[in-house]
């Protein structure tokens, strides 16, 4: 099932790219991608879930083939309202949203600014204090930091996501040299606004998700990669402790990155989960 590449303008008048699979009549899916992804990283999970299902995948502004903006404007607010623009675009009353790491920061406060839009939320692998201490908020910042900006050649990039990322499949290295670099005159570049992302998550203090976590108001599945370095276990279960529509998963052999490490898995745990919330309803009331 092949994507749809399509524009929109949000209400500050930049042009934001998204990508639409499956049955326009369908149950609605808006999936967010994590800080330097990009839309077709969902590509896997759209196709996995077929033609029940209608999917939207945004680049978040600054990535993919979106609009770039001031550094300032990377962070959680102005996303949510990015996202808001999306939905009302899209027509989208209830919907069922997916997100990842900044994306599920995204999805959390989307949730808590707009009560009783949502059938289902799904957020991988990020909870309140990620993205402020711990070995993964310590080893985020330090990519910020030590990113380059160009590659000589297409080796040097393979390489450069070979050694962040030690349990990439060779199908998620292949998506991100295709959809997060380009090639230029100079060599190889970021596809997406990596100095202003990275001055952004320098510089601008994360959200604190424990008022969205405790606000949530739909049936919400946290899950998280048995390995990773971002979301502890004890986050997992005082999140899960904190309110009673909360579901937790954790997946085996997956870092912060689950839906790439674990591909099969995840889109298996999440075609589950959505099942249960939205498709049995429909079947056990007769529609």
């Amino acid at each position: 099932m092949s994507a749809n590449s399509q524009f929109f303008t949000n209400r500050s008048g930049m042009r934001l790219h998204y990508l639409s699979w499956g049955n326009p009549s369908g149950i609605a899916v808006v999936l967010l991608h994590g800080l330097r992804s990009y839309a077709q990283t969902w590509d896997g999970l759209a196709n996995a879930l077929g033609e029940r299902y209608c999917c939207y995948a945004l680049d978040q502004r600054g990535r993919g083939y979106s609009d770039w903006a001031d550094a300032s404007s990377y962070r959680t607010e102005v996303y949510v309202n990015d996202l808001e623009d999306l939905v009302a675009h899209l027509g989208l009353q209830r919907f069922v949203l997916v997100g990842h790491s900044l994306g599920g920061t995204n999805a959390l406060e989307y949730a808590r600014l707009n009560p009783g839009r949502l059938q289902a939320l799904v957020i991988e692998d990020i909870g309140p204090g990620s993205s402020v201490s711990g070995d993964g908020a310590e080893r985020i910042r330090r990519e910020m930091s030590q990113t380059p900006l160009l590659f000589p050649d297409w080796e040097s990039a393979a390489q450069f996501w070979r050694q962040a990322r030690p349990g990439l499949s060779l199908e998620g290295l292949a998506s991100r040299l295709m959809h997060s670099m380009k090639e230029t005159l100079a060599g190889i570049e970021w596809r997406h606004d990596q100095q202003g992302i990275a001055q952004a998550r320098l510089s601008i203090t994360p959200t604190d998700l424990w008022p969205a976590v405790r606000a949530l108001d739909c049936p919400t599945l946290f899950i998280r990669g048995a390995r990773s370095d971002f979301l502890p276990l004890a986050t997992l279960e005082s999140i899960k402790q904190a309110n009673a529509w909360v579901r937790t998963e954790e997946i085996a052999d997956a870092s912060h990155y689950v839906h790439d490490d674990q591909s099969e898995m995840f889109n298996l745990v999440v075609m589950d989960y959505l099942y249960d919330q939205c498709l049995q309803p429909q079947q056990q009331s007769g529609e």
